[in-house]
């Protein structure tokens, strides 16, 4: 008789999960556990540690079709904090049962009754002694187990917590927008793998260009470039499989259902997050290039014109954004569409203060290592190239203790020695326009 199988799926930890009613055969069991599918005994079903579409095959097909789970992740958690409770409930009473024992065994030694050597009780006295040691043992083993449990228990309960708060949910939404770029990043080299072979015409040109990279990334793998060298397959053909894999790759199944299923678990994460506001502010191409950025989109690129805004990319949108390369809406219409896939724009960040360059005999900022203390840069003249020279991770701009204004900072190239024990200076640009002396400066200089 064949089993019978309720497969399950929760969002809040995007798991599958198998339930059945009675053992799997050895078949059916094999493809369970090649899936990679766990059997959780105490719940008695078969858990997946991630959706995977091959998962979710094999689980409409063995059940049918996937309900949503039926214990809440706080549900749950409460369970297995309550059977861990109870496992230190048991380990406790075990330690008390050992510490009692070890207590009636030590009556045997009572007022310091000693062990009489040669005396024929001193066998039973050596063995009495022997148990009572082993039930202390026992007892403080079962005590420290008791402990463990109940650690286990309250972090069990812990990251449930955990795992619901906003600050985790944020950095979750976070995680899925980065797989979403990965995800889409595949779609895009693809698109422009096939617009470069369908370009190439000449066998040079197939040659060349099956070693050839583009943005980091090869146009085909080496295993087939190989091929080509070893003269197992002629450029037509293999400029024909290159465009079939490229086509492949863009048109994938799986890959549209990855792509789906994350923008499915980020409209679930950010409607338990709280609803998202509308962008009322101001919109700029910089905005909306940022925006198409964040979902996937490949170089973006987008201005003002009479209807509202234009955006457009070397290869086509995202598919939750557009169907095409390029696609012009009206400001609202951007707003909705930023509204509908949960972006909220970013706040604008306070501008940090300008750099100025004027001679000070030194300059003080802020101790970065020490709280509330500050540090003193005696300030050295270097041209423009001598500065360019020293290198970058030795080298930058400091704000001043007044906040009012920045200043360049490196590694004394004039000083004797190794680079680690020179000093960090403060860098007038004699070449460079000087500016004129802050009021603050002046005020600090005149107070010290």
């Amino acid at each position: 008789m064949t089993a019978t199988f309720t497969a399950t799926y929760s969002p809040e930890d995007n798991k599958l999960r198998l339930y059945e009613d009675r053992r799997l055969d050895a078949e059916t069991y094999a493809r369970v556990k090649g899936m990679g599918f766990k059997w959780a005994p105490k719940q008695e079903l078969f858990v997946a540690p991630r959706w995977t579409p091959d998962c979710e095959d094999l689980c409409v097909e063995l059940a049918g079709e996937i309900e949503p789970e039926f214990t809440t992740l706080a549900e749950r958690a409460e369970a297995k904090a309550e059977r861990l409770d109870a496992l230190a409930d048991k380990r406790q009473a075990q330690s008390s049962a050992f510490l009692r024992a070890a207590d009636d065994l030590s009556q045997a030694f009572h007022m310091g009754q000693p062990i009489l050597v040669g005396h024929h009780s001193e066998r039973k006295a050596r063995k009495t002694q022997e148990r009572m040691h082993n039930a202390m043992d026992k007892s403080v083993k079962a005590a420290k187990s008791a402990q463990y449990w109940q650690w286990k228990a309250a972090g069990v309960e812990s990251f449930a917590n955990m795992k619901n708060s906003p600050r985790v949910r944020a950095n979750r939404i976070k995680t899925l927008l980065a797989e979403l770029r990965d995800l889409q990043r595949d779609v895009n080299h693809a698109q422009v793998c096939l617009s470069i072979w369908q370009k190439t015409e000449t066998e040079d040109q197939v040659r060349k260009l099956s070693r050839a990279h583009v943005n980091g990334n090869a146009l085909v793998s080496w295993e087939r470039a190989k091929e080509l060298e070893d003269g197992e397959i002629s450029p037509q053909d293999f400029r024909t499989r290159c465009i079939e894999s490229a086509k492949r790759a863009i048109n994938s199944p799986k890959r549209r259902r990855w792509i789906d299923h994350v923008l499915n678990r980020l409209a679930y994460e950010r409607d338990l997050l709280g609803p998202v506001a509308r962008y009322e502010g101001e919109l700029s191409p910089v905005i909306l290039q940022a925006f198409a950025r964040e979902h996937g989109a490949m170089k973006p690129s987008a201005k003002a014109v009479p209807e509202g805004f234009a955006l457009e990319s070397a290869v086509p949108l995202p598919l939750h954004i557009a169907s095409e390369k390029a696609v012009t809406l009206s400001s609202d219409d951007w707003r909705d569409l930023m509204q509908s896939v949960g972006y909220t724009v970013p706040e604008k960040k306070d501008a940090k203060p300008p750099i100025l360059n004027f001679r000070a005999g030194e300059l003080v900022a802020p101790n970065r290592f020490h709280a509330g203390e500050t540090q003193t840069f005696r300030q050295i003249e270097l041209t423009k190239t001598e500065y360019a020279k020293v290198w970058a991770d030795q080298r930058g701009t400091r704000t001043s203790v007044c906040g009012t204004f920045r200043f360049k900072i490196c590694i004394d190239p004039t000083a004797p020695g190794a680079y680690f024990s020179r000093p960090w200076v403060a860098v007038f640009l004699t070449d460079s326009k000087e500016h004129p002396v802050p009021e603050s400066f002046e005020k600090q200089a005149n107070a010290a």
